[in-house]
């Protein structure tokens, strides 16, 4: 009698089912088992009695979303972790090595620009715009580098490349014990504080103080900041022309949530329309990446059941609409609106979810504009000639609608090797500082104690690599890995790991980035009172509320740009998802399902 292997993968079962199940026992196992939170992660700072305003609405800062722990997920708070601390051990002496910037160069740098296929460029801009929501580490101090010496023959045009280190939160790094906690600039939550900053004083900043709105000129643009190219708004680092358009769409999008809520509710003042605007906004943005993002990314079935669950449950988004919960059952009626829980450790983003998160090769090096009205090529730029300081001369000479139209005809980048912008790895900030962010990548996570790659996945109870070409399929990859690496398959640091490896099918990224998406998706959910017990019309008010569930990001684009209505008004597709040329022939749905077959062989190496 043949018998079948015991540790099958969870894609490898033999039915839907019996896939979303095992996903399910994964998820339980990374609840219970990584989830970690080292001392001194939170002050303990007395904040006195909780208000009522802190009760009903988020802060600014983040503080009071749990009552019983204000400090809980707070800005300047530090970072968790999703392996044991055992695991985050920072040797300098392995800082650079093998060589970051000879892992830039051999690779990582893009030789051609490889497409994705099933993403547009859009989403690209979109999960740096969320990134600029949920972490940020703070810039350094100039004085404290990490200083890499170039090799003959290299053109970066600084030597040593300097690498601004991280500040921790209390002390220093140790050789040989446990990175220290490192602080998060930002707030934890998922609270729209890319568009609202974090913090009163930046929150002021944006804010008109009248009818609940933020400031938005007469045009639709932002305002300009004091920072060249840059607009004002809640953050404004690494800006480009991708996160500008997505700021100003949502700072448009606030101020339709608060006249609604004005028109409904004539007796509340500007306070009570900002925050219950914020409420609104914070809550679709969530969705809208949870049930239309991620699903056009990580596109395997189970996955997208899985995803979709966490808003409706598995019986379903019509369910719900028609029939509302059953109970507090996060199976059932999805995470959204079930009971808190912080399961293992008090609530943080971690670590290891910021490296997961660098998805860099999903930006295009070259970009094509086109005429939303004629279908005609207005002209061609570099990645360099749309961010920093040139974004917004860029922007104010282009119409909204032919920049989004743009956007969503260009495919982004696939996560993979030799796919990291070339734009990047020569990249001019503003304060006039050159970084290569390929090679930032490396370090970052080398000096914040991330475990290398084969750690990482024995970290996650998957199975290590026990050679360059149990990593990849491709053989070239496999071959340049052990020049790089010495053939030493332990060295492999995280990013190049999860890069080389082949994505399931229908997948833009690795399984072992997927993992820490499994965790921690549902998690930002699950501790967050404003997305469980507070995720309701009594909180929310009933139009908050129905704004949330009733929207999508088509309804969000076309209610701010309804000339896109030809473009997309009948897309059947994900807005995230390359859109049809105006002209061409529009795909139904089942040339769409086809469509999705042909294009997610773009992921494959």
């Amino acid at each position: 009698m043949k018998v079948g292997r015991v540790n099958r993968e969870w894609n490898e079962e033999p039915s839907l089912i019996l896939q979303e199940k095992a996903l399910l026992k994964i998820r339980e196992d990374l609840r219970n088992l990584n989830l970690f939170e080292a001392e001194g992660i939170r002050p303990k700072d007395d904040l006195g009695d909780v208000t009522e305003e802190a009760k009903r609405a988020r802060t600014a800062d983040g503080t009071w979303n749990d009552v019983n722990e204000p400090w809980l997920g707070a800005k300047g708070t530090g970072f968790g972790r999703n392996v044991p601390l055992s695991m985050t051990v920072t040797n300098t002496k392995r800082l650079l090595k093998p060589d970051p910037r000879v892992i830039s160069r051999r690779l990582m740098a893009r030789d051609t620009f490889k497409p994705a296929g099933i993403l547009s460029a859009i989403s690209a801009a979109w999960i740096q715009f969320e990134n600029h929501n949920w972490f940020f580490h703070g810039d350094g101090v100039p004085e404290k580098t990490i200083d890499i010496p170039l090799c003959p023959g290299d053109s970066f045009p600084e030597n040593p490349m300097r690498i601004r280190s991280t500040i921790p939160l209390h002390g220093e790094i140790r050789d040989g014990c446990p990175a220290p906690v490192f602080q998060n600039s930002e707030t934890h939550w998922w609270d729209a504080s890319q568009v609202y900053g974090s913090g009163k004083e930046r929150q002021s900043e944006i804010r008109t103080f009248v009818d609940g709105k933020i400031k938005v000129g007469d045009d639709g643009r932002l305002p300009k900041s004091d920072i060249p190219g840059v607009d004002l708004t809640g953050m404004r680092e690494n800006y480009w022309v991708g996160v500008g358009l997505l700021h100003t769409l949502f700072a448009l999008e606030h101020n339709a949530v608060c006249d609604a809520l004005k028109k409904a509710y004539p007796q509340f003042d500007d306070q009570r329309l900002f925050e219950l605007g914020v409420l609104t906004v914070s809550g679709l943005i969530a969705k809208i990446h949870g049930v239309e993002w991620t699903p056009n990314i990580l596109r395997h079935p189970a996955l997208v059941v899985g995803l979709n669950a966490a808003w409706y449950g598995v019986l379903g988004e019509k369910f719900q609409s028609k029939l509302g919960r059953i109970g507090d059952n996060e199976t059932l009626s999805g995470t959204a609106g079930s009971q808190t829980d912080h399961f293992a450790s008090p609530f943080s983003l971690t670590e290891e979810f910021v490296s997961v998160y660098r998805m860099h090769p999903l930006i295009p090096d070259d970009w094509n504009f086109f005429s939303l009205e004629s279908g005609e090529h207005l002209v061609n730029r570099s990645f360099t000639e749309l961010q920093g300081r040139y974004t917004r001369d860029f922007m104010d000479n282009m119409e909204m609608a032919d920049m989004w139209y743009s956007f969503g005809l260009a495919s982004a980048g696939a996560v993979c090797l030799h796919n990291y912008p070339n734009a990047l790895r020569q990249l001019e900030r503003i304060d006039g500082q050159v970084t290569d962010l390929a090679t930032l990548d490396i370090v970052r996570d080398r000096e914040r104690g991330v475990p290398r790659y084969n750690d990482f996945r024995e970290a996650l109870r998957m199975p290590r690599r026990k050679s360059m070409d149990e990593i990849t399929p491709n053989a070239e990859w496999a071959r340049e890995m052990n020049e790089v690496y010495n053939g030493d398959v332990d060295a492999v640091d995280l990013q190049i790991g999860m890069q080389a490896e082949k994505p399931i099918k229908g997948n833009g990224f690795s399984d072992t980035a997927t993992r820490i998406f499994v965790l921690m998706a549902a998690r930002r959910l699950k501790s967050d009172r404003f997305f469980t017990n507070d995720l309701r019309p009594e909180v929310y008010t009933q139009v908050g509320y129905d704004w949330v569930y009733k929207n999508t990001m088509k309804d969000v684009l076309l209610r701010h740009y309804p000339e896109l209505q030809p473009a997309i008004g009948d897309l059947e597709t994900s807005v995230f998802a390359p859109w049809p040329k105006l002209g061409a022939a529009r795909p139904g749905k089942k040339r769409a399902v086809m469509r999705l077959a042909d294009t997610v062989r773009a992921y494959m190496p």
